[in-house]
């Protein structure tokens, strides 16, 4: 298919991806981008540095409901691949905590910058301020509307996205386009998202962080728990736990499950080390307020959610005994939160579900149903944890197209 012109629907992470690679085999490529500029989501990436890989690649760090397809896709593109693709680049990477590797420079612009010079070089016409609004497929011809006129190609990538982070671009467009042609959707769900609660008390909270974990329970079962930061927020809950979390109590808030959170504020103390910390702690005589004697070992403003769910009665020090102290213990380690909602796509890194991968070939990302049309990254039903992970996805997709394609 050499000089065939491909056109590629979105220049994020993918179909930067894609598009260099089609055109390192001599491919003709047109990369159009809906935004004013490419790779947006790339841009704010990891605060800016840019999380780009995963050295420890898993297929447990994956999520979809075929994970055979991505097993599949995931065989012999493993992290030395990516990073070679990289440093034919120019771009070097280093590693940071739990296998995640940011480029060298710690800038998320640097690894933009060196996609889009490469992309160039390689006869890449990159179109941006460019929305499609329809496509049409007659024949071997992919017939495009564009807010810039027609396009036609014999072959299409969508490496559209996901409806996460509308404000970067995120968009349902790709899904409409390929459900017209046939394509069965899997439905999506907000996931790396913040936790919604209706509670009062967690506004009192606002702005408090500690090392924490959070277990999540349905409808009153154990489901599971991550550990990590926990940041209590004016609208409910955040933090790297919470973010973990977020994919499970999306999909259970989606099926109308009742969602509560179980939150260990000090899980390096067992509960029997932290019931003889605060039992050596009291003073016999003291008329210390508990409040205050509380401060110690919590951050003051978790202080009278505490007391209230523990039902302490105990006003001061002094008063204070082995069952008083256990009722704190059992508080402290399990904080009830009740969650309602999440902050929804827009707070979003990702969405789960997507274009059913029963209807690709996952050697090739071709559809199945449609000759000549390609998926890659995050518009298919896959996701990844935090960590680098959705950008493995992203990355190996478009290798994918080039890799197996028939030149």
């Amino acid at each position: 298919m050499n000089n065939e012109k491909m056109i590629i629907i979105g220049a994020g992470a993918a179909g930067l991806v894609a598009a260099i690679t089609r055109a390192r085999a001599g491919q003709k490529v047109l990369l159009l981008e809906q935004n004013n500029k490419i790779g947006k989501k790339i841009l704010v990436s990891g605060n800016g540095k840019c999380n780009i890989d995963n050295r420890y690649i898993t297929l447990n760090r994956f999520h979809s409901q075929n994970p055979d397809f991505v097993a599949k896709v995931l065989e012999g593109y493993d992290f030395p691949v990516v990073e070679k693709f990289f440093t034919s680049l120019g771009l070097e990477l280093v590693e940071g905590k739990e296998g995640k590797m940011f480029p060298v420079s710690l800038q998320a612009s640097s690894v933009v910058e060196l996609l889009e010079y490469e992309a160039k070089q390689s006869g890449v016409e990159i179109v941006c301020n460019c929305a499609v609004t329809n496509i049409e497929k007659k024949g071997d011809t992919f017939t495009l509307k564009t807010s810039q006129g027609k396009k036609t190609s014999e072959q299409l990538v969508l490496a559209s996205g996901s409806p996460a982070a509308p404000q970067l671009g995120g968009s349902n467009s790709g899904y409409a386009f390929a459900t017209k042609m046939g394509h069965s959707l899997i439905p999506r769900h907000p996931s790396l998202v913040q936790l919604c609660s209706e509670e009062s008390w967690v506004k009192g909270c606002t702005g408090v962080k500690v090392a924490g974990l959070a277990k999540l329970y349905a409808n009153g079962e154990y489901i599971t728990e991550k550990k990590g930061d926990l940041l209590f927020t004016n609208y409910g809950i955040s933090g790297l736990a919470i973010l973990d979390l977020s994919r499970e109590v999306s999909t259970r808030l989606a099926g109308f499950d009742y969602c509560e959170l179980s939150l260990d504020l000090m899980p390096e103390f067992s509960k029997e080390k932290l019931t003889n910390l605060l039992l050596n702690r009291v003073q016999k005589e003291s008329e210390k307020p508990l409040g205050l004697w509380l401060q110690g070992v919590l951050n003051k403003k978790l202080i009278a959610i505490i007391l209230e769910q523990s039902k302490s009665r105990v006003k001061i020090e002094k008063e204070l005994n082995r069952k008083e102290i256990n009722k704190l213990v059992h508080t402290i380690k399990n904080l009830r939160l009740s969650i309602n909602d999440t902050k929804g796509f827009k707070g979003a890194e990702v969405a789960t579900g997507g274009i059913d991968t029963t209807e690709v070939n996952p050697q090739t990302m071709e559809s199945k149903l449609v000759p000549n049309l390609y998926f890659a990254g995050e518009i298919l039903d896959v996701d990844g944890d935090r960590g680098g992970f959705n950008f493995h996805w992203a990355w190996v997709t478009g290798l994918r197209i080039n890799q197996n394609l028939k030149d």
